[in-house]
């Protein structure tokens, strides 16, 4: 009901207390009250009487008012058989405990019961008239100090007219106890003081449905709510804690029985129109039914309805429930309890009445409906009246009236007899009511916690329909807020039954769970369940569903294809087994096997002019050397240790200078013989054989003695390169120091070019003495070869820096071999008829002589 509709009914009940006020400040020595008086429904006459409002009517007839003249009394319609029951709960206790001699003897309970129809100004009214009485006959007018009428009241069954009735009778201590008042509101006692409940709090009810739902894997829900207290203090605590888990709303929508068509079809185009497929219904029962009226005439079908107790387990929705919307609901419910057997008087002809759809009295001969005859059968009746289905509820009801009865056994100091002597006031009933701790007969505990509220403990309900078109409410599981939260929610071993009657439990979310191996990244203006999967970085993982970041491997592993492991990264060294590393090892092979070849060639013609005349000894001394060169090649190619990193370099460094110093040599002797040619020059006698050793023996002895040197100070060792490769790892020696490895590579580049000098100057020299040009052309490639060495070999990563020192050593000293030995070998093997001292010596006279 809108603030406009129900304000008329409530200003005149304000001006109604406002009146009474006014008088008893006129008056100071009576109070009298001015208006309608208010009679009770159900009463009963007692030693100590306790209040009920419940509301016997749902509804009343809408009266515009016009302010000039005294607004008619409520004309209540909508007859509420549940109401009547709860009615009929609280004379049954009342009735057993003054039938008890264990619990107040000698004492009789009485009780004043109010119809609220409903509306919370009635409530009100109905609530002052319980504390102050309705006397009005001037003889029996009272002072305004005379003790409350009641020392309880029970009910009402809705937060909100709650709340008012706690409001107004507060300050006077008066207990309020309520069996189905669920706002977590109420248990603020700064504002509601004496206000107390058999019903858990929704505050446990909220939590405990946020819960259920992310049990099932919805993230991604709907949301409507009855727009009055009890609805939004609700849905507020179900959507904080939804955040906390991970759930989000798409839309939450109040909703209030008497909204307008406009209203509720705005509503209905919201559902149709959202993606979530789960509604979450903090509804009171009666906007409920109109709510699923709507939906059925809109044919609005396959959604998963999670509900709180106010309807979970309610017969009548199920039964108004024509076109099965909320087949498969699922939600909270208090604990079974068993039925209480009462008796029906009172209001037992109108219930009758309605029931049988008879009268008891017709006014009229003719009138048309049938005459009741008290004899009808109940047993053939389905209606609330005769649904125990919310025993519960009727339970709490028995409940609160024996807290107030143990409460007052207590003040009284009742033993075989009660001490009638004690006045009774409100506060100390009230205090004594939060103290009190029984067990009812059938086991349950009673008390109260700090705030007012009881225990929190659900059933949790499934609809399970079945053939007939009715409703099973199957308990599938449990929840004790009292346990600790891991093990508050328990799931029956039951099989469940959802929307459509599936079999499946629905899917809800608003993306689909990003993979292992990616990580959420939330869409731009939407809820944090709405989000994109990406994949994680190179390098990265994410080893869990709906990952919000990627971890970042360890240095020595990388992420797999899938990114959801981090797997060691594969080492890489230049090995055997791989294609490049055998094909530079089979250059070596068949480059030490040439040079062989050509030692063979020359050793087999070692006594011929050619071979003498080019220095045999230096000559067998630089294959030697070549072919430790080639050899050396063999120390790069597999995994680097300690001593592979030492030897490659120092091999390679003293081979090659001990290659270079005899191309030197053997340079210097040619260019030097044919000087001591020339008249007056005596120059041969420091090039002989054994100034030749020395000079070679030198210049390798300077290069021996820079390793040395180098393996001293800071030797090569292996290491694992992580910086040039991502996902894998460099075995590699390191240089230790880069001084040493290029003082060893400068060493040999500056005898290269003292070498390639010395041949150049020879070139031009007689034919018989032109090795000087192979050797020129040897030294060029040779420079050649490792000038473009030094940018490849720093700018190669990896194993591909080792190849090129490889391809360096065997081309410098294929280029050797080639250039200087082959055309040698080809004489001898091809054209020996020239290998005669004639022939050599005959080269060199002038033409013509």
């Amino acid at each position: 009901m809108t603030f406009t509709q129900r304000w008329p009914e409530q200003g005149w009940a304000l001006l109604h207390v406002l009146l009474v006020s006014s008088v008893a400040v006129a008056d100071e020595h009576t109070c009298k009250q001015i208006g309608d008086i208010e009679n009770p429904q159900l009463l009963k006459d007692g030693d100590i009487v306790l209040g009920g409002l419940f509301s016997f009517h749902t509804n009343w007839k809408e009266i515009k008012e016009n302010f000039m003249e005294k607004p008619k009394p409520l004309q209540c319609i909508s007859l509420n058989f549940r109401e009547f029951q709860l009615a009929q709960a609280m004379r049954f206790a009342i009735e057993e405990i003054n039938n008890s001699s264990d619990l107040l003897p000698g004492i009789s309970l009485g009780y004043n019961v109010y119809d609220t129809c409903g509306s919370n100004a009635r409530s009100i009214k109905a609530a002052l008239a319980l504390i102050n009485g309705n006397e009005n006959d001037p003889a029996t007018l009272k002072a305004c100090t005379k003790p409350a009428q009641v020392q309880a009241i029970m009910g009402e069954a809705s937060s909100s007219p709650s709340m008012a009735i706690s409001t107004v009778i507060g300050p006077f201590h008066i207990p309020l106890i309520s069996h189905y008042a669920t706002c977590a509101c109420l248990s603020d006692k700064s504002k509601y003081p004496s206000f107390l409940r058999t019903i858990p709090s929704d505050h446990y009810q909220s939590r405990a449905l946020a819960h259920l739902v992310k049990h099932f894997g919805w993230t991604w829900v709907g949301a409507i709510r009855s727009n009055e207290d009890y609805g939004n203090n609700g849905m507020a605590i179900f959507t904080e804690t939804a955040l906390e888990v991970g759930i989000c709303l798409e839309y939450s929508l109040p909703f209030f029985r008497t909204d307008s068509s406009e209203k509720i079809q705005k509503i209905i185009d919201i559902i149709k129109a959202s993606t979530s497929k789960v509604i979450v219904a903090f509804l009171a029962n009666m906007d409920l039914d109109v709510i699923i009226h709507k939906l059925s005439a809109n044919n609005l079908t396959g959604y998963q309805w999670v509900g709180t107790e106010a309807w979970i387990f309610d017969s009548q929705t199920a039964t108004r429930d024509k076109n099965h919307i909320l087949d498969g609901a699922i939600g909270l419910y208090i604990p079974k309890a068993h039925p209480l057997n009462s008796s029906d008087d009172g209001l037992f002809t109108e219930f009758w009445e309605a029931l049988f759809s008879c009268k008891f009295k017709l006014s009229q001969a003719g009138e048309p409906q049938r005459e009741c005859t008290g004899h009808e059968d109940l047993t053939g009746v389905e209606n609330i009246f005769t649904d125990m289905s919310h025993m519960p509820i009727f339970n709490n009801v028995y409940k609160g009236v024996y807290a107030v009865a143990h409460a007052l056994h207590n003040i009284l100091e009742c033993k075989e007899t009660c001490n009638n002597s004690v006045k009774l006031e409100p506060l100390m009933v009230l205090q004594q009511i939060r103290k009190v701790a029984f067990k009812t007969k059938e086991g349950d505990e009673v008390y109260f916690n700090e705030n007012g509220d009881p225990v929190a403990k659900y059933e949790i309900i499934n609809w399970q329909p079945k053939p007939n078109g009715h409703v099973d409410f199957v308990t599938v599981g449990v929840y004790d807020a009292s346990l600790p939260a891991e093990k508050q929610m328990n799931l029956l071993n039951k099989s469940l039954t959802w929307a459509q009657r599936s079999l499946q439990v629905p899917t809800s979310i608003c993306s689909e769970n990003c993979r292992p191996g990616t990580r959420k990244v939330l869409q731009k203006g939407k809820p944090v369940c709405c989000h994109d999967c990406v994949w994680c970085a190179e390098g990265e993982i994410s080893n869990i569903t709906d990952a919000i970041t990627c971890v970042r491997c360890p240095p020595e592993f990388w992420s797999n294809e899938e990114r959801d492991t981090c797997v060691m990264k594969k080492t890489e060294f230049l090995s055997y087994e791989e294609i490049m590393g055998a094909l530079l090892a089979a250059a070596t092979g068949f480059g030490t096997c040439l040079t062989a070849a050509v030692a063979f060639i020359f050793f087999r013609y070692r006594n011929t002019p050619l071979v003498r005349a080019n220095n045999s000894e230096l000559s067998f001394l630089l294959l030697f050397s070549l072919t430790l060169c080639f050899l050396c090649s063999l120390t790069f190619i597999g995994r680097p240790s300690e001593w592979s990193c030492m030897l490659r370099h120092t091999a390679f460094g003293i081979t090659f200078v001990l290659c270079i110093s005899c191309v030197l040599g053997k340079t210097m002797v040619v260019l030097m013989a044919f000087k001591a040619t020339l008249p007056g020059t005596n120059i041969m006698r420091w090039f002989g054989p054994t100034q030749q050793r020395l000079s070679v023996l030198g210049f390798t002895f300077i290069q021996v003695i820079i390793c040395i040197l180098w393996l001293t100070i800071s030797p090569p060792f292996p290491s694992e390169n992580l910086k040039d490769f991502k996902d894998k790892i460099i075995v590699e020696c390191s240089l230790g120091s880069a001084v040493g490895f290029w003082s060893v590579l400068g060493y040999i580049g500056l005898l290269a070019v003292l070498c390639f000098i010395f041949a150049f100057l020879a070139r031009k020299l007689p034919d018989n003495f032109n090795e000087a040009k192979f050797i020129t052309f040897s030294m060029l490639i040779f420079c050649a070869v490792w000038i473009t060495f030094i940018p490849a070999y720093v700018s190669s990563p990896g194993k591909f820096s080792v190849a090129v020192e490889i391809f360096a050593i065997l081309a410098s000293s294929l280029g050797l071999l080639i250039c200087i030995f082959i055309p040698k070998c080809y004489i001898m093997l091809m054209k020996p008829e020239k290998n005669t001292k004639k022939n050599m010596m005959g080269k060199g006279l002038p033409k013509g002589s």
